[in-house]
C-alpha cells in the first residue's frame, strides 16, 4: 500500500492534530453559508490555511455530508507542466486528523479511458492543491458523525478549452450521482511582480480618481465569478483569454462547466458565498492572492 504523506502539514497548515481541529472548527463556526442538500459541488482556495481557511469554510459549509459516499478533487498542476490530467498511484492520503482511502476501482476505471496520465508519488506529494482541501473536508464529515468518504484526486494540468470539455463529458456521469462531490481547487487573481501580472482594468471610483488596486482586483476576480455563475463554459474561457487573470484553477473550474453543460436538463445553479484577499494591494510591488468560495446545486 502506497501512502501519499500530508507534504504540507507543519508549513501550510497545522501538523497537530488538537490545533488543526481547533482552527478549522472556529473557521466553519464563522462562516454564514449552510448546508445544501444539492450541493453537488464546490469550488474552494488552496493557500496556506492562515490566508484562505476563513473562506474555504464558507464553501465546506454548503456540503451536507450526509450524502457523500466519494469526493472527486480537482486542482491544477502547479510544480510539473501537464497537457492532459493525471491520477494517483496511492491507495491512501495523509492528514493530521486521518487518512482517506482512495477509490482505486474507480480510478482504475477513469484510467481505462486512455485519457489520464498517472502522477509519480513525488509529483502528488509536491503538489498543494489537493492536498489543502483535505483536512478541513476530513473535519466536516467527523464532526457530524458521517463515514468518511473515498477520494479520487484528480491532477488538472495546462490543457485548452477542447480538452476541458473532454474530461468534462468523461466526468458528467459522476457530477450526476448525488452521492459524489466534486471540490473544485483555485485561488484567484494573483497579483504583483512576483507573479508577473500587474495589469488590471481601469476602474473609477467618486470624483473620477483611479480606485485602489486592490478594489482593481476584486472588480476583475468579480468579473470572472459572474462569468462562472452564468454555468457558460465559452463564456468563461473567453474572459481568462481576455484578461488573463491569473486564475491558477482556471482549467479545472473550466472541466467544471463543461461537465455541468453535459448534463442538459438539469436544474443546475452556481453561486459565490464569499470573497477575500491575502492583503490589500496598493503598488505593483505588494503581492495579493484572491481567494472565493462557491457551490454547485444540481437539482434533477
Amino acid at each position: 500500500m502506497t501512502i501519499r504523506k500530508a507534504s504540507h502539514a507543519g508549513s501550510w497548515y497545522s501538523s497537530g492534530e488538537k490545533q488543526l481541529a481547533g482552527e478549522l472548527r472556529g473557521w466553519i463556526t464563522a462562516a454564514h453559508s449552510e448546508a445544501n442538500p444539492t450541493c453537488r459541488a464546490i469550488i474552494s482556495p488552496h493557500a496556506g490555511y492562515a490566508y484562505c481557511g476563513p473562506t474555504a469554510a464558507w464553501a465546506y459549509k454548503c456540503i451536507d455530508v450526509k450524502k457523500i459516499k466519494r469526493v472527486f478533487i480537482l486542482g491544477p498542476s502547479h510544480h510539473y507542466y501537464l497537457e492532459s490530467c493525471a491520477l494517483s498511484q496511492c491507495s491512501r492520503y495523509a492528514t493530521p486528523l486521518g487518512d482517506f482511502d482512495l477509490d482505486e476501482k474507480l480510478i482504475a476505471e477513469l484510467a481505462k479511458t486512455g485519457n489520464f496520465e498517472t502522477m509519480k508519488v513525488d509529483q502528488d506529494e509536491d503538489e498543494h492543491s489537493i492536498e489543502m482541501q483535505l483536512p478541513i473536508l476530513y473535519h466536516m464529515f467527523t464532526a457530524a458523525g458521517s463515514d468518511i468518504p473515498t477520494v479520487v484526486p484528480i491532477l488538472v494540468g495546462s490543457i485548452s478549452t477542447t480538452t476541458e470539455t473532454k474530461f468534462g463529458e468523461i466526468l458528467a456521469p459522476y457530477l450526476a450521482d448525488p452521492s459524489n462531490l466534486f471540490i473544485i481547487s483555485s485561488d484567484f487573481c494573483h497579483y504583483g511582480s512576483r507573479f508577473a501580472f500587474t495589469s488590471l482594468p481601469s476602474l473609477e471610483v467618486d470624483g473620477g480618481k483611479e480606485a485602489p488596486i486592490h478594489k482593481r482586483i476584486e472588480a476583475l476576480d468579480r468579473q470572472g465569478m459572474a462569468e462562472i455563475e452564468s454555468l457558460d463554459h465559452k463564456r468563461f474561457a473567453n474572459y481568462c483569454k481576455k484578461t488573463k487573470n491569473t486564475i491558477c484553477g482556471r482549467h479545472p473550474i473550466g472541466v467544471l462547466l463543461a461537465a455541468v453543460e453535459k448534463l442538459k436538463g438539469t436544474d443546475a445553479e452556481l453561486k459565490f458565498v464569499d470573497y477575500s484577499q491575502s492583503g490589500q494591494a496598493q503598488s505593483p510591488r505588494d503581492s495579493s492572492v484572491s481567494y472565493a468560495a462557491a457551490y454547485l446545486s444540481l437539482k434533477a
